[in-house]
């Protein structure tokens, strides 16, 4: 009953969400499913929805959720009413795609950090689970760095079922970013072009909010597990679910090292493993960090200033490396040479493109200057993961990341190399129904290959 009380509280808080939140100053990205067309002249469309219009049109989808949710809370169990929930969201997608992106995203977030999105309750597939860095992961499908850039909504998303949220990019000083517009959706396509810049409201700020966050989950994991026999939950540091803290470089910095040295020493506390970005194409300067020399210098001094730190009974976070997807076969051998020379925890391939691949070019919106993301980089970025796989000999978990919309997509990176996998735009345009979808797509393809778990199909075409 509690459950579905809450679920009650969840459908009447998403009414309020669309009352209050879109008059709030947009920042950075969107939700769900974006509008029909990114093309310029679409923006000049979008005025023509007053923002009392697009207020109503949400309030009454909300409402029509609240009407059949609360005929059917009564009637079923918790696992067929989650089921049920996450299937709803999909009706308010339509509504998201009106808005302009960066609103759209602002309210994503902001429903996530209050709760005000669905909760898995259904245990996921027991083939989905392995264990990465000493932490057992309940499935391999994490959201990407990007979308919770200030670390809001932490509890929200995880419990949206991923199994692990990586937040960030985090900068030690606050910095706006670059000039909006800033974000150019591609729905045909299935993709989105950015170029944000590390809009971040810096470590500070960011490190208060996970402190605070750490704390609560740590207090109900603890209170919890005092009324229960079961085994440990699966989880991080401050309980169930895994989070990552990807960290950046200001834009205006002479010190690249000095700031991701600073990240590791304000925010490792709270974090199940670090990410080094060096290849977001939005930051000037910043791949050419992925350079040998350059590569090394940074994770040796990373490295000491995580080992530095006094860990106690914890041990100190693993860090990884996230690359670009425009490397050449020379740029992946010198990478791989300091991930194993270093003993790197691991890499995350990859970043948004700067290329155009065939099914984007025709479209007028890729002259836009930014990261390109979504479908058309899924061969792209599955390639370098392939490299990368055989070129680090199996030995450094790899995180697959680009383009995955489906669990047959996210089965292809495993098999390619990757350990994990990350989603972002397909979420962005799927909504929180694509997570259980992906995640029971992918068990389904090990038990069709014959597969027990995730760690026997990883790298199992190269093998």
């Amino acid at each position: 009953m509690a459950t579905k009380a809450s679920s009650r509280r969840l459908l009447r808080g998403l009414l309020f969400c669309k009352r209050t939140v879109i008059s709030t100053s947009p920042t950075p990205f969107r939700f769900f499913r974006y509008s029909s067309s990114s093309v310029p002249q679409a923006a000049s469309k979008i005025p023509h929805f007053s923002k009392k219009l697009q207020g109503r049109l949400l309030t009454g989808a909300t409402i029509g959720l609240v009407i059949a949710g609360g005929a059917y809370v009564s009637t079923v169990d918790e696992a067929t009413f989650c089921g049920w929930l996450f299937n709803a969201t999909k009706l308010v997608n339509p509504f998201f795609a009106l808005l302009d992106a960066e609103v759209a995203h602002r309210l994503a977030v902001s429903a996530a950090a209050r709760g005000w999105v669905p909760r898995e309750k259904r245990p996921d597939p027991s083939n989905l689970e392995l264990e990465v860095w000493g932490r057992k992961f309940s499935n391999p499908v994490g959201l990407a760095a990007g979308f919770d850039k200030n670390a809001e909504a932490v509890e929200g998303l995880l419990g949206l079922g991923f199994g692990f949220v990586e937040v960030g990019s985090v900068t030690p000083v606050p910095q706006e970013g670059n000039p909006k517009p800033r974000i150019f959706r591609l729905r045909q396509e299935g993709a989105i072009i950015n170029r944000c810049g590390f809009n971040s409201e810096g470590i500070v700020v960011v490190a208060k909010r996970l402190g605070a966050q750490h704390g609560k989950r740590k207090l109900e994991t603890s209170t919890s597990s005092s009324f229960s026999n079961d085994d440990a939950e699966h989880g991080g540091k401050a309980g169930p679910g895994i989070l990552g803290v990807n960290l950046g470089k200001n834009k205006t910095s002479e010190d690249a090292v000095g700031d991701y040295v600073q990240g590791v020493h304000s925010l490792s506390q709270y974090a199940d493993y670090l990410v080094i970005n060096v290849s977001s194409p939005n930051t000037p300067g910043l791949r050419m960090l992925q350079g040998r020399k350059q590569l090394k210098d940074l994770v040796k001094k990373v490295q000491a200033a995580r080992d530095e730190m006094q860990w106690g009974e914890d041990s100190p976070p693993p860090l990884l490396v996230k690359i670009a997807p425009d490397l050449s076969k020379e740029d992946l051998e010198d990478i791989a040479a300091v991930a194993l020379a270093l003993r790197l925890d691991g890499l995350i391939i990859s970043n948004t493109t700067v290329s155009r691949p065939d099914p984007v070019k025709k479209n007028p919106v890729a002259e836009e200057a930014g990261g390109l993301s979504g479908k058309p980089l899924f061969d792209l970025s599955t390639n370098i993961l392939k490299e990368m796989y055989v070129l680090t000999r199996g030995k450094i978990p790899l995180v697959g990341c680009g383009g995955v919309s489906s669990g047959e997509e996210a089965y292809k990176k495993i098999r390619a190399g990757a350990t994990l996998i990350q989603i972002y735009t397909a979420f962005a345009y799927g909504g929180p129904a694509l997570i259980p979808q992906i995640k029971a797509e992918l068990s389904a393809c090990l038990e069709r290959d014959g597969f027990k778990s995730i760690i026997e199909a990883v790298g199992a075409d190269y093998r």
